[in-house]
């Protein structure tokens, strides 16, 4: 009668050298793949060579996005706001509406900028304003839309809404600040074309910012 050998048992040399080969292979995927992908972190440059690097970044602006928006909605429900109680911004959709520019101290500041946003990227321009100071400010696209999101923040406080809209290609209006800090616009494109946005500033304020 014939009887068959058991198998024979990886011996424990063989065992941590396969457990070591793949903890070494984890923790490459991890560096070159999972963080530039999930987190946009990119220590070794691979990722962005592959590409991952800005769909992480993506993801993270995203979460980021949805994060202040569930912020605000939650403050709308509870009937207060952020930072804030009154709302500190009166502006108005379109280039339709002509709007007298307030009258400007000595610290008045006046800048033409102009960013190019390509598919699905975001960027951020601020001012640095004195708690009640007056900026007068229109931005258009030329051509496209955009979603923007007008907000503040300082010490202390994480985000302050102004106004934000979706699919939008112009807004004006003037901007007064709820508090010592920065104050200004984030603007995203989510089409499939590079969209230039043109922001004109003038007013009362001491810096401005590229984010």
């Amino acid at each position: 009668m014939n009887t068959t050998p058991p198998p024979e048992l990886p011996s424990a040399s063989k065992l941590l050298r396969s457990t070591l080969i793949a903890a070494a292979v984890a923790a490459v995927l991890l560096v070159t793949v999972v963080l530039p992908a999930e987190y946009g972190v990119d220590p070794t440059g691979i990722g962005r060579a592959l590409g991952l690097t800005e769909m992480g970044e993506i993801k993270v602006s995203l979460a980021r996005e949805a994060a202040a928006a569930d912020s605000v909605e939650a403050a709308v429900a509870a009937g207060g706001g952020i930072g804030t109680t009154v709302p500190a911004a009166v502006s108005s959709p379109g280039a339709g509406v002509s709007l007298s520019p307030p009258a400007q101290s000595a610290a008045a500041n006046s800048h033409v900028t102009e960013i190019v946003l390509r598919p699905n990227e975001g960027k951020e321009i601020k001012l640095v304003m004195r708690k009640n100071a007056r900026v007068t400010y229109s931005w258009s696209t030329g051509g496209g839309v955009v979603n923007y999101d007008t907000h503040g923040d300082a010490p202390g406080i994480d985000y302050h809404g102004y106004g934000k809209g979706t699919a939008t290609p112009s807004e004006e209006g003037v901007l007064v600040a709820a508090f010592d800090g920065a104050h200004g616009w984030f603007w995203r494109n989510r089409g499939g074309q590079a969209v230039t946005v043109t922001l004109r500033t003038n007013g009362d304020y001491q810096e401005l910012k590229r984010m």
